[in-house]
């Protein structure tokens, strides 16, 4: 433990203080923690200040002879060893506990080496980010401890053993390190997970006939396991080739606690490593799959990027169509930018938002006096989109009086404020955009046939997250990314059975679920990869894995409704467009009303 040896005063016993605060204060008045008689000392001289890491000397205000190895010093980081001199006293800063009096000198000078080196080593890791460096780092000084002149750090990927550094005692690197490896003991070091010291290699009774040991013409090798949780994620190897009997025990054990020391800190910084790597792949990655701020790759995606690029330079109508949550305004506001609009204003009005008798008046605007609350007069919508585009979000909610107006508008490009007479031409784009199947409203009377015709002159339908394949992780990695860095968590990735979960669930509110459920896991969770548990995604809410037959049932079930549906119910039209006997159709909408009047009854009891 990190300790000052100091004599209180003449003629009294060394003492040794461990230092276990956060401050340890030094001076000549007996309530310090080191109080030293000597007149020449103030009574509080000096403070050491532990910060959880370093330990550091600071001179207090007026103390003039506090000396750090013979130096005026004012404040200065203590390492192991470090003299304190206080007026006539000399105090040894202790990072460690020094080895009994009774070692022989030798022991006691390479050991103190040793853990000195461990010490340094420590802190160089620490700091360390690039993987290469700390391996370099590792290398040598295990070479300088344990007096071998070849080191190689050896990492198990992709299910093999490969040389990931080596290096010779004049720190330089070793090309092809491979082939100067010993196969054999490795091998029983995998095997055993267990460190390994071979002082004579030619004449070991386990070893000698091994074919790499005899062509290699080995001398002294160690190797230690680096592990995990238990698991062997690869090796430290040592060697000489010159001399016989140079390791000794002391020399693995030395190399044991090294390999114990650089696991944990090797492997964060390996994971480290695959995560900028897989940054920069999923970086990649983005730059070929999106469009603008629009993410995936599936084939259904490319359709509607490929409609996007068509209608874009043009001023025709387009409504957007899909589920909650698809991204409807991400691809208004590509149109938009790809459009010769692109630099002018981008408005947006979400139509389901707004009560309906203020409605009027953010799309037209209104005059002062209009109605209560009119103090002044003020622009709609449409005129704060002039020279650029203008998004209706959710049209299918607009009320039927409105409906007349919006048409009127489109027809002629003029709108009228409320409270006013006087027409205004507007020069701006209307895109569209709905959740609602707009044609099943018109049959119901909900919505104008006419205003349809006129805003859906092309139509681009956004498919479900659920059917877009590997755009679902490749969206999920992108908000995850975000999100770990605007709100400073740790969170890295995702485990194997969270991107199982995420594939088989279905999303019904669809990337904006997908970013309410992120958001919420990386706030809260406390690992660094996310799990399904942290998602909320468990078992009962995943698309059940259905047997193929019936799989294929049901997708015939749903195809044959859609072709009748098309056909206006003509059972014989539908059976020659599916090839099939029309007695197929007819069973099939037997069988269909049979469950549906068994739904029926069962409804009233449930």
């Amino acid at each position: 433990m990190p300790s000052l040896r100091f004599s209180p005063g003449p003629d009294r016993a060394a003492r040794h203080l461990e230092l276990f605060k956060r401050i340890t204060t030094l001076g000549r008045a007996p309530d310090n923690d080191v109080a030293l008689d000597d007149p020449a000392i103030p009574d509080c001289a000096a403070h050491i200040h532990f910060d959880g890491k370093d330990f550091t000397l600071a001179c207090l205000e007026g103390s003039d002879g506090v000396r750090w190895n013979g130096a005026p010093v004012r404040r200065q980081r203590l390492s192991h060893g470090d003299r304190i001199q206080l007026g006539s006293h000399e105090l040894v800063f202790l990072l460690y506990d020094e080895p009994a009096a009774g070692a022989a000198p030798d022991d006691t000078a390479a050991d103190i080496r040793a853990y000195r080196k461990m010490v340094e080593f420590s802190a160089r890791l620490s700091g360390a980010e690039n993987l290469d460096r700390l391996l370099e780092a590792l290398l040598d000084a295990v070479i300088e401890l344990t007096r071998a002149d070849k080191g190689m750090v050896i990492l198990l990927q992709d299910g093999e053993l490969r040389v990931r550094a080596a290096r010779n005692l004049k720190h330089e690197t070793i090309e092809d390190a491979g082939r100067l490896l010993s196969d054999s003991i490795i091998s029983r070091v995998v095997q055993n997970k267990r460190p390994l010291i071979v002082s004579d290699a030619l004449n070991d009774e386990a070893f000698r006939s091994a074919l790499s040991v005899v062509n290699l013409k080995l001398c002294s090798v160690m190797a230690a396991p680096l592990m995990e949780k238990g698991e062997l994620f690869g090796l430290l190897y040592v060697g000489n080739d010159n001399v016989v009997n140079l390791f000794e025990e002391r020399s693995l054990d030395v190399l044991t606690v090294f390999a114990a020391q650089a696991s944990l800190l090797l492997r964060n910084a390996m994971l480290l490593n695959e995560l900028r790597l897989d940054n920069q792949e999923l970086s990649a990655r983005l730059e070929k799959m999106r469009f603008g701020e629009i993410i995936g790759s599936s084939e259904a995606m490319r359709e509607v990027y490929r409609k996007i690029e068509k209608v874009a330079p043009t001023d025709i109508a387009v409504l957007v169509s899909g589920e909650t949550g698809t991204g409807k305004e991400l691809v208004a506001r590509r149109i938009h930018e790809l459009s010769p609009r692109g630099k002018g204003p981008f408005v947006t009005i979400n139509c389901g938002a707004i009560p309906e008798n203020l409605l009027e008046s953010e799309l037209f605007g209104h005059v002062r006096g209009a109605f209560t609350g009119a103090v002044a007069t003020r622009p709609g919508k449409f005129q704060a989109a002039s020279g650029g585009t203008l998004f209706l979000d959710e049209i299918g909610e607009l009320p039927l009086q409105l409906q007349v107006k919006l048409l009127r508008a489109l027809q002629e490009h003029t709108v009228t404020k409320v409270g006013d007479t006087r027409p205004e031409r507007v020069d701006i784009r209307v895109l569209t955009a709905t959740h609602k199947d707009l044609e099943e409203e018109i049959r119901q009377g909900r919505f104008r046939e006419d205003l349809f015709y006129r805003i859906n002159v092309v139509s681009i339908t956004l498919p479900p997250l659920r059917e877009r394949g590997d755009d679902v992780l490749l969206i999920a990695k992108f908000l995850l990314q975000k999100f770990a860095s605007e709100f400073g968590s740790r969170v890295k990735g995702f485990s194997p059975a969270a991107v199982s979960a995420m594939r088989g669930y279905a999303w019904p509110g669809n990337i904006r679920e997908m970013e309410n459920r992120l958001k919420k896991a990386v706030v809260l969770a406390e690992r660094t990869h996310l799990g399904p548990e942290d998602l909320d995604l468990h078992t009962k809410d995943l698309i059940p894995i259905l047997p193929l037959a019936e799989a294929k049932e049901q997708f015939q079930r749903r195809y044959i409704d859609e072709v009748l549906r098309r056909n206006n119910g003509n059972r014989t039209k539908t059976a020659r467009d599916l090839g099939v006997d029309p007695r197929t159709i007819f069973r099939h909408l037997e069988k269909k009303g049979e469950d549906e009047a068994e739904g029926e009854q069962k409804g009233p009891q449930a």
